[in-house]
């Protein structure tokens, strides 16, 4: 029964909190982006904290940063590849993949092994 109203806090006040946040800033399309990722992050490390104490919970907000830092090294190669040399958004976001792959595993070998 406590997992559920973890659940429920997590889930409704976490996204109402980002949806609002969202509100805030300009472009509106962020909403979507402040609404879904930092609650779906929050509600899986509450669970995490509430059912497998601190330590797991410290190993997964590790392993979610290093996915952030990956995810932005891959939006910039993507980035770069769309302005600079006129790819096509199919092949730009192909072709950064092993740039995604490569800080992914780098900084798992770095900080999660």
């Amino acid at each position: 029964m406590m997992e559920y109203l973890i659940r429920f806090l997590a889930g409704g006040v976490v996204v109402s909190a980002f949806a609002v946040l969202g509100d805030l800033f300009s472009p509106k399309s962020f909403a979507g982006l402040f609404a879904a990722a930092p609650s779906v992050a929050l509600a899986t490390l509450s669970l995490a904290l509430s059912n497998d104490g601190s330590v797991y919970a410290a190993q997964e907000a590790r392993s979610m940063l290093v996915g952030a830092i990956a995810l932005f090294a891959y939006s910039w190669v993507t980035c770069r590849l769309l302005v600079r040399r006129d790819f096509s958004s199919l092949a730009a976001a192909s072709a950064a993949l092993p740039a995604w792959f490569a800080v992914a595993f780098a900084l798992w070998v770095l900080f999660l092994k």
